[in-house]
């Protein structure tokens, strides 16, 4: 159904206009010492009887599977939805799951409903995402998309809708059980964020007091994007009514029609403080990816005159910190941050895009490339052990203690029939979940689980170490099963469907 941005602003560089060529900065060096890696057990979670199983791709990366090794997403029902509307990237009704300890548990539907979806497991199990009820939107046209929260019981709960609207869509909760998402009022807005014609709201859901907006800096449109177990909530708002072209840009890649294309900033919200404005590094479009639980925030923000984005990271003590430096002029992103305060994303000259790494230092953000296998990696997803996920050139890949960067593909066992195509996140146990291809060009969420000695004893596993740069030499040859590696991309970055929008293709 639905994903916002990680493999969007890939595709936004991959777009770009020229940029300078230098990356005499970059460190690319491969490591002399002899590095080697476990492998792993793969795991393809299924589905309810259909063809395909999906997991929320998108910054931030850190929502599907919790530190538990419960992974959440949704699968395919053999039943045809006859609207064939929510169910991207084909017509098969898709129930919400959750797999932990061997179990896939349906997590089923609202009333009347017939398709479902995680998007977010928090810490204690608490789960957030959506379904539809059978009914249709009056404002909107189509079915109604609502937000949902799951309890540690199972139940369901729709989190409701702003007065006189139909229309909630929820991106986080944490373990307190609050959910935050994007609501919409009864204004009508030719702005608005997504194109939906009325005003969005960023909202705070609990069970005791429902839904609550959390207003904007200014502008008309805002979105909650996360939500730490501080009840820290990150979001994106309008501050005023002047376009921003970089945004509508890189926007207009990824959503249909339209995402932020008014000038925007990025928001940290706290009961006591409120909504408080991240700042920027001088351009219009600032679009915050990832927060920890200490409230350090990361993402890209354009430059003064917007020829760029570049990485940053925010701290309540410092503010905005440009990761690459103002004076640098290629292109960058951060995508995830630890619980330590360790980042990832991507740089790029805009022929070469590197998997990055940054970490702070004598009060200073060293930057450490994670190299590439070929010309086109980022880094999506950190844990606390630094461990790093992230894609090259359609293959999902691990880094780790140095290096160098290996395909996952040549860490699991070969007789699969799958494709590791795109990683979602890596937990502090060091399992990671990702979307992988058959040959048929169908997704199958899976969990991979290393063969370590946190892991004992899993069965199927191969203990033996891999030598990585045995690894990177035997890697998987580089073509995706019947071309599917562009359309697996379109359908990551189109499954936010919407109502009233519809996806060009499948």
């Amino acid at each position: 159904m639905k994903s916002l941005r990680l493999t969007c602003i890939i595709a936004m560089t991959l777009s770009a206009a020229a940029m300078p060529v230098s990356l005499a900065a970059q460190n690319t060096a491969k490591p002399h010492h002899t590095h080697q890696y476990h492998h792993y057990q793969l795991i393809d979670v299924g589905t309810f009887g259909g063809p395909q199983s999906n997991q929320y791709i998108y910054a931030p990366a850190r929502g599907v599977l919790n530190n538990s090794g419960a992974l959440g997403g949704w699968a395919d029902t053999s039943t045809i939805d006859p609207l064939c509307f929510f169910d991207y990237p084909d017509c098969y009704a898709a129930h919400a799951f959750v797999w932990q300890n061997g179990a896939k548990t349906d997590l089923g539907l609202l009333p009347g409903g017939t398709n479902s979806q995680v998007n977010w497991i928090a810490a204690s199990g608490l789960t957030a995402g959506e379904a539809d009820n059978g009914q249709m939107d009056p404002l909107l046209g189509g079915p109604q998309l609502r937000g949902t929260f799951w309890g540690h019981d199972g139940t369901i709960t729709d989190v409701g809708a702003l007065p006189g609207t139909y229309f909630a869509y929820t991106s986080a909760v944490n373990s307190r059980g609050q959910v935050v998402g994007q609501a919409l009022n009864t204004i009508p807005d030719p702005y608005s964020i997504y194109g939906q014609g009325y005003q969005a709201r960023a909202f705070l859901w609990d069970s005791k007091k429902g839904m609550q907006d959390l207003g904007t800096l200014g502008g008309t449109d805002a979105i909650a994007v996360a939500i730490n177990d501080q009840g820290q909530v990150l979001g994106w708002s309008y501050i005023n009514s002047v376009p921003s072209p970089i945004c509508a840009a890189s926007s207009s890649l990824f959503f249909s029609p339209a995402a932020a294309v008014l000038t925007t900033n990025s928001f940290i919200w706290d009961k006591k403080n409120g909504m408080r404005d991240l700042g920027s590094l001088g351009g219009t479009c600032t679009l915050a990816d990832d927060l920890n639980d200490h409230g350090q925030i990361v993402g890209g923000s354009s430059l003064t005159g917007d020829p760029v984005f570049h990485p940053f990271v925010w701290e309540a003590a410092t503010g905005v910190t440009d990761l690459l430096g103002a004076s640098n002029g290629n292109w960058g992103n951060a995508f995830s941050i630890s619980s330590s305060g360790v980042v990832v994303g991507v740089t790029s000259d805009s022929v070469t895009y590197y998997a990055m790494l940054w970490r702070k230092s004598g009060g200073h953000w060293q930057k450490t490339s994670l190299s590439t296998i070929t010309d086109r990696a980022y880094a999506s997803s950190i844990n606390s052990s630094e461990q790093v996920v992230g894609q090259d050139f359609g293959h999902a890949f691990l880094w780790e203690d140095g290096g160098p960067l290996v395909d996952l593909n040549t860490l699991v066992p070969p007789n699969s029939g799958l494709l590791l195509v795109e990683p979602g996140q890596i937990n502090d146990r060091g399992e990671i979940s990702v979307t992988a291809s058959d040959a048929n060009g169908n997704n199958h969420t899976v969990l991979l689980i290393p063969c370590d000695g946190n892991h004992p004893g899993v069965g199927g596993c191969d203990y033996s170490l891999v030598d990585a740069s045995t690894a990177t030499q035997s890697a998987v040859p580089r073509s995706v099963p019947n071309g599917t590696l562009h359309p697996l991309h379109s359908r990551l970055s189109n499954r936010f469907h919407i109502p009233g929008q519809r996806s060009s293709g499948k």
